[in-house]
């Protein structure tokens, strides 16, 4: 600011000069080297008011275009020092955004694959009681089929046996008796029972 100061002072100088300076008349105007050097009864007074005008000034008007001077400064370096921290900010929050937005993305990764091992292993469950049911309904309808097939063999096996008998009974006739010609019927189809199974 001293600077400031001084190229002020220097601007009031010549300016008071320039006003306290009386100029002649262009009749009696000086020609020559003349012109250059100021008559001492006009200086003098000139000089003192240009002191007094400066010390005015100097007192009253330059503190204030100073101090207007350093107010319009603080507010520009304010401004700035504004701007700087809303732009630090602005980054702050941009990278807090980006931050989220990857833990968000996250979490949705995270929670898709939980999705995926929930579905694959609800699949798996399904698939493993289908297998059961269905691995149950096979073995009853097998234990089913062998009672039916032991059944209509023992059916099969009395129908044989009362139409062994009868036939023996006429072929024979009536030399042996009923409890006979059955257990006759019964050891010869447990003969031939045991033929087909070892033939089987």
């Amino acid at each position: 600011m001293n600077s400031n100061t001084k190229r002020c002072g220097l601007v009031g100088v010549i300016t008071a000069l320039a006003v306290l300076i009386p100029t002649p008349a262009f009749a009696e105007a000086p020609s020559g080297p003349e012109i250059l050097l100021p008559k001492m009864a006009e200086f003098i007074p000139a000089l003192i008011a240009f002191l007094i005008i400066w010390v005015v000034a100097a007192k009253f008007v330059w503190p204030s275009v100073l101090g207007m001077m350093d107010q319009r400064q603080q507010k520009i370096q304010g401004d700035l020092d504004a701007a700087a921290a809303e732009k630090a900010n602005a980054v702050k929050e941009h990278q807090e955004y980006q931050a989220q937005i990857a833990n968000a993305q996250n979490e949705a990764d995270e929670i898709i694959a939980e999705a995926k091992g929930q579905a694959e292993a609800e699949r798996a469950r399904i698939l493993a009681k289908a297998q059961e049911e269905a691995a149950a309904t096979v073995a009853k309808a097998r234990d089913a089929v062998s009672s039916e097939r032991r059944k209509a063999l023992a059916e099969l096996s009395d129908s044989v046996i009362d139409l062994s008998v009868e036939i023996a009974g006429k072929i024979i006739g009536n030399s042996l008796s009923d409890s006979d010609q059955r257990k006759l019927a019964e050891k010869y189809l447990m003969e031939v029972g045991g033929g087909h199974d070892s033939d089987a």
